[in-house]
């Protein structure tokens, strides 16, 4: 049985990615901090784990809980967008922070400890390990500057993704756009549903291979620039 691991699974497209994937008879390990949450994941019967990702103690926790794990699939979805600014415009270190401790922090002690169990997965060949980013944190794409300290945190989540690549041996790391989509972050005027959104990147991790490594890719699997 082909096994995932959704990081930040308690709503909107992290909890899509659990429903899809046990739709599909896989096993599904998915955490998440909140009571909510935790109830989420199980009412889908995937096993829930509970964990503050931007907490070094409860992330090595983790990584302790999953010891002998292997995965086909891992995906980091947690993310925050912070104070929606127009143009560039100091930010408080109190934003700053909060966004920075979710966005960059959590991915950061997260792949290290996540690569070798996807090394592991497809039966050896290497699964996927995916960073839910935006196309927000591009810099090449870059044509506005509206939520500015959440462009600089994607970006920054990008190289901690673009860096755990170059330490695969088998494991095909992604980082994702996961498109305008209609959730508490998207709004309801957004382009696409949750369910376009996880149903597109899941079409792309399963055809992905090792040419792919340290990509960065939309929802739809068009090539995203850096």
């Amino acid at each position: 049985m082909p096994t995932a691991l959704i990081l930040g699974a308690s709503r909107g497209i992290g909890l899509e990615f659990v429903r899809q994937y046990r739709a599909d008879g896989w096993r599904v390990l998915a955490v998440a901090r909140s009571d909510e949450g935790i109830a989420a994941i199980e009412a889908l019967g995937a096993e829930a784990l509970r964990a503050d990702l931007t907490d070094a103690g409860q992330v090595a926790g983790l990584g302790w809980k999953l010891d002998g794990e292997s995965f086909d699939v891992a995906v980091y979805n947690a993310g925050v967008i912070g104070p929606r600014t127009e143009g560039a415009q100091p930010v408080s270190r109190q934003d700053f922070d909060a966004v920075m401790h979710v966005n960059v922090l959590g991915p950061m002690m997260a792949l290290p400890l996540l690569l070798p169990m996807v090394e592991t997965g497809r039966g050896g060949q290497g699964g996927v390990l995916a960073v839910l980013a935006s196309r927000m944190g591009s810099i090449g794409a870059m044509d506005s500057n509206r939520s500015w300290l959440y462009r600089v945190s994607k970006a920054a989540a990008n190289a901690a993704l673009k860096a755990a690549s170059l330490d695969a041996r088998h494991a095909t790391c992604l980082a994702f756009h996961p498109g305008w989509v209609q959730t508490d972050m998207g709004g309801k005027e957004a382009d696409i549903t949750p369910q376009q959104s996880v149903a597109g990147m899941r079409r792309v991790m399963a055809g992905a291979t090792r040419h792919d490594n340290g990509g960065f890719r939309n929802y739809d699997g068009a090539v995203i620039p850096w």
